[in-house]
C-alpha cells in the first residue's frame, strides 16, 4: 500500500527582502503524526523566495522518509501553490531556479499535490519559519524542541504565515483621509503581477478568465506540476460568504480625520445608512452577523440584525487601526506636526505611530478573524459590520494582491462589498464598495 504523506511548509521575510528563513512539518497523512521538522534561515531573501525554499526542504524530507510516498504538500502561498500546480507562469528571474528545485525534488517522489491551506492552518511550519528568522537575529542554532506543534488534529491551529503580505494603506486608513504613495511592495501578494496560465472554467468558483484574482478550484492541486484534484478531497463550488459593510457616517469621517479605536457615535446620516443596508439585505440569506465592538459599527448592525431577526456577534480582532495620537488628526495635519513618523508608517507596514497600530498588526488579527468565521460557519453566508481599513485588508488578501492595492481602493461609509471563499483555497471578490442601496 503506497505511503501518504503531508508536507506543510511555510517562509519570511522581514522586509522582503530582508533577513529570511523557512519552516516544514513531514506528517503520517493517516495519523497526522510529525515525521519531521525543518527550520533554517537563509540569508536576505524574499518572502516568495523563503516559500519556495521551505516547499523544497519538506519534498527532500519527504523523499528521505519514503521515496515512493503520495505526498500533499500543504501551503498558505497561492503564488508557490499556483505556480506549482502550473498554472501560473514563473515570470521573476529570481524564482525560475527555485521552482525548478521544487520541480526536481517533486519528481523524486510518487507524487504531489499542491493544496492551498489558510494561515491558521500552518501555524506549525510558521512556528518554524519565525523560530529560523529568530535564531538568525539572535545569533543561536535553531531549536526546534521550543516549537512543539499542537496535537495533531484535522487542522484548526491559530496563527498567521510567516509570509503573510502585510496591509498596506494610509489612505482611508481609519478615515477618508487621502495620502500619496504607500508602503513598499512585499509578501505573497507580490504573485499578482505573475501571469495565470490558462484554466479551465469551474462553476461557481473561478472568476472571470485572465484576473488571476482566485484560480481555478477544480484545478486547485497538481500531481508533479499536472492537474489533479484538491488535496484527497473533491473541489469544493459551495462557499462560504462574506458580505462586508462598512460602518455609517461619522462626525470624523465627513471632516476626513482618522478614526480609530476611539468609539465614536453616528450622524443622523450615518444612522439612516444603517437602516437602508437593513432594509437592503432583508431576505438576502444572511445567516451570521459578526461586528466589531465599536459604538459606529454596532449601531450600525443594530437595524440589520433586528430586521433579519439575528444577534450581533462582536469580535473584536475586526476593529479599526490604533492611531493613537494622531486619532481625530486630519492627514494635513499629521503631516504638519509628525512628518518623519508619517513617512516611515507610510514606507514600512510593520511601523506604527507612537504608541499605536501597524498595518501589519492589523493584517494579522484580520485574518485570523476571517479564518475563524470560516471555520465556523462554513458554506454560510456572513455579514461583517467593520471599518474601512479591515475591510480593505480582506479584499486585498482575497485578490492575492500586493500592499499597494489598499491605495488602489476607495470605500465609501455605508458601503457593501462581497467575497466568495472556497474551502480548496480560491477567494472570489463579487463586489466592491457597492452604494447602491445608499441612493
Amino acid at each position: 500500500m503506497t505511503r501518504r504523506l503531508v508536507v506543510e511548509a511555510d517562509g519570511g521575510s522581514r522586509g522582503n527582502p530582508g533577513p529570511a528563513g523557512y519552516g516544514a512539518v513531514v506528517r503520517d497523512a493517516d495519523t497526522g503524526a510529525v515525521l519531521a521538522e525543518i527550520a533554517e534561515s537563509i540569508g536576505v531573501a524574499t518572502n516568495n523566495a523563503a516559500e519556495y525554499q521551505g516547499l523544497i526542504a519538506g519534498l527532500a524530507a519527504a523523499a528521505r522518509l519514503d521515496a515512493a510516498a503520495e505526498v500533499e504538500a500543504r501551503l498558505d502561498s497561492k503564488l508557490v501553490v499556483e505556480q506549482m500546480a502550473g498554472r501560473w507562469r514563473v515570470k521573476h528571474p529570481d524564482l525560475r531556479p527555485l521552482h525548478e528545485r521544487a520541480r526536481a525534488a517533486a519528481e523524486e517522489l510518487g507524487a504531489v499535490r499542491y493544496t492551498w491551506v489558510p494561515r491558521a492552518r500552518n501555524a506549525h511550519a510558521d512556528r518554524l519559519a519565525n523560530e529560523a528568522m529568530d535564531a538568525a537575529a539572535e545569533g543561536r542554532p535553531v531549536r526546534l524542541e521550543a516549537v512543539e506543534a499542537p496535537e495533531p488534529t484535522a487542522g484548526a491551529a491559530a496563527g498567521a504565515g510567516a509570509g503573510d503580505a502585510p496591509a498596506g494603506g494610509a489612505a482611508q486608513a481609519g478615515a477618508d483621509a487621502s495620502a500619496p504613495g504607500g508602503p513598499a511592495s512585499g509578501g505573497e501578494g507580490s504573485g499578482a503581477s505573475e501571469d495565470p496560465a490558462p484554466a479551465p472554467a469551474d462553476a461557481g468558483a473561478a472568476p472571470e478568465a485572465g484576473t488571476g484574482g482566485g484560480a481555478d478550484s477544480a484545478a486547485q492541486a497538481g500531481v508533479a506540476g499536472s492537474a489533479a484534484a484538491t488535496g484527497w478531497a473533491a473541489p469544493d463550488t459551495s462557499p462560504t460568504r462574506l458580505v462586508l459593510l462598512r460602518h455609517g457616517e461619522t462626525p470624523l469621517s465627513t471632516e476626513r480625520r482618522f478614526a480609530g479605536v476611539g468609539d465614536i457615535a453616528l450622524t443622523e446620516t450615518g444612522h439612516a445608512q444603517a437602516r437602508a443596508a437593513a432594509r437592503h439585505l432583508a431576505g438576502s440569506g444572511i445567516d451570521v452577523i459578526v461586528a466589531s465592538p465599536l459604538r459606529r459599527t454596532r449601531d450600525t448592525a443594530a437595524p440589520i440584525a433586528a430586521e433579519l431577526g439575528l444577534p450581533v456577534e462582536e469580535d473584536p480582532d475586526l476593529r479599526e487601526l490604533d492611531f493613537g495620537a494622531w486619532e481625530g488628526m486630519t492627514f494635513g495635519e499629521v503631516q504638519e506636526a509628525h512628518p518623519e513618523e508619517l513617512a516611515r508608517w507610510l514606507a514600512n507596514p510593520h511601523t506604527a505611530p507612537f504608541g499605536a497600530e501597524s498595518f501589519a498588526e492589523v493584517a494579522h488579527r484580520v485574518a485570523a478573524a476571517r479564518d475563524r468565521l470560516l471555520s465556523r460557519y462554513a458554506r454560510r453566508t456572513i455579514l461583517v459590520v467593520s471599518h474601512v481599513t479591515p475591510i480593505k485588508v480582506l479584499l486585498q488578501q482575497a485578490m492575492l494582491a500586493p500592499p499597494e492595492a489598499l491605495f488602489r481602493m476607495h470605500l465609501d461609509v455605508g458601503c457593501l462589498s462581497r467575497i466568495d471563499c472556497y474551502s480548496d483555497g480560491p477567494m472570489v471578490v463579487r463586489a466592491l464598495n457597492d452604494t447602491g442601496h445608499l441612493a
